[in-house]
């Protein structure tokens, strides 16, 4: 396997992803030498993909899962195992919250992200938002939690009341498709195309959709090691 300066030099396009995959890499090095859970922020879609190149690069196909919270999750962190850990869990890594507003107000998702930006909370601490009517669900770093759950009681001028809640109690949006209706050269054939629509959840819940088979004999009893991150401050 190709060095740690090597196998940047070959998946980093540019200095910002530079800096991520060599995040990346410390983590993955802290669960190798430690023996224990280790997790990166939340990543986005591009920075998910940018990952997968960086452990295809590095010759690392197992021990390590992507996860969001629910299984269509755009936003996920990447999880790495110790060997006595078989499958992927998220539960101290990741914490889950509920604001809630008056009927009468509607926030967006915009506004709901503005007003955790100005409160200096950094993105990479932050996964999806599920808005739905009257509330949305929040996925964030465990360590942020507590911050926002003190300090976070609006979002422009809505109020807003903010509870934790447990990963099987997200209020997932059902998943929308666009139906399209085309004509093909082929009289005879006409189709239907079902195109879903990007950031729409499915109705799965639970802590981590992706498990890892390592083929140990067995089931190993499971240590602790439980994730902490910060809440940011700062300019994003």
């Amino acid at each position: 396997m190709m060095d740690r300066r090597q196998l940047l030099d070959r998946a980093a396009r540019n200095g910002d992803e530079r800096v991520l995959l060599a995040h990346i890499l410390d983590k993955c090095e802290q669960s190798r030498n430690r023996n224990i859970p280790s997790a990166t922020d939340f990543l986005s879609p591009a920075e998910q993909r940018s990952a997968q190149d960086l452990l295809h690069a590095a010759a690392i196909h197992d021990g390590c899962a992507f996860c969001g919270g629910f299984e269509r999750a755009e936003r996920r962190m990447l999880l790495f195992l110790p060997d006595w850990q078989e499958e992927a869990d998220a539960s101290d890594a990741m914490a889950f919250l509920r604001a809630a507003w008056h009927e009468s107000e509607h926030p967006t998702h915009r506004d709901l992200l503005g007003s955790l930006m100005a409160l200096g909370v950094e993105r990479e601490t932050l996964g999806d938002i599920l808005v739905s009517e009257g509330s949305a669900d929040l996925i964030v770093s465990a360590g942020v939690a507590q911050y926002l759950l003190d300090n976070w009681t609006g979002a422009g001028r809505t109020a807003l009341r903010l509870t934790a809640i447990g990963a099987d109690a997200l209020r997932v949006p059902e998943q929308k498709v666009k139906e399209i209706r085309d004509t093909v050269c082929d009289a005879h054939a006409r189709g239907l195309f079902h195109e879903p629509r990007q950031g729409c959840g499915a109705d799965r819940r639970g802590t981590c959709a992706e498990k890892l088979s390592r083929g140990h004999q067995g089931r190993r009893e499971r240590g602790t090691g439980r994730r902490h991150f910060r809440a940011g401050t700062g300019e994003i």
